[in-house]
């Protein structure tokens, strides 16, 4: 489907790899400074915060696909159901995931916010490229 900004669904999917491409990198490169500055505890949970911000990202990606796919006339959509049940279980565990090693880990909550950032800025800067290109 393209629509009047001439961003398809092959774009979006394609920006959302890059963005998490570029995140795993981020994430990696910003672990081993944390971990050198701050201690591992921090570093892990960066890598939390990263992975949590990169599991959101495909998920969000995944939501898209289906509502674009139900909207296009002529196309065989994935129930939506399995979606959505999908969607609250990544997001169950996330919160889990997420207070298990916030209570466990003695770093910095602001490694968590800085992996949640990660995923941020990652999409940004995909999304300024492709405006430009």
């Amino acid at each position: 489907m393209e629509d009047w900004t001439g961003f398809s669904d092959e774009d979006l999917k394609q920006a959302i790899f890059r963005a998490l491409r570029l995140l795993g990198v981020l994430s990696l490169l910003g672990a081993a400074l944390t971990a050198w500055k701050f201690g591992w505890p921090s570093s892990v949970l960066l890598l939390v915060g990263a992975a949590i911000s990169g599991s959101g990202l495909w998920e969000w990606q995944r939501l898209m696909a289906a509502v674009v796919t139900r909207m296009d006339a002529g196309q065989v959509a994935r129930p939506m159901g399995r979606v959505l049940v999908g969607f609250f279980l990544r997001l169950g565990l996330t919160v889990a995931v997420l207070y298990v090693s916030l209570k466990t880990l003695d770093g910095s909550v602001f490694a968590v916010a800085g992996g949640f950032g990660l995923g941020v800025f990652s999409l940004t800067v995909v999304a300024l490229r492709k405006i430009n290109a």
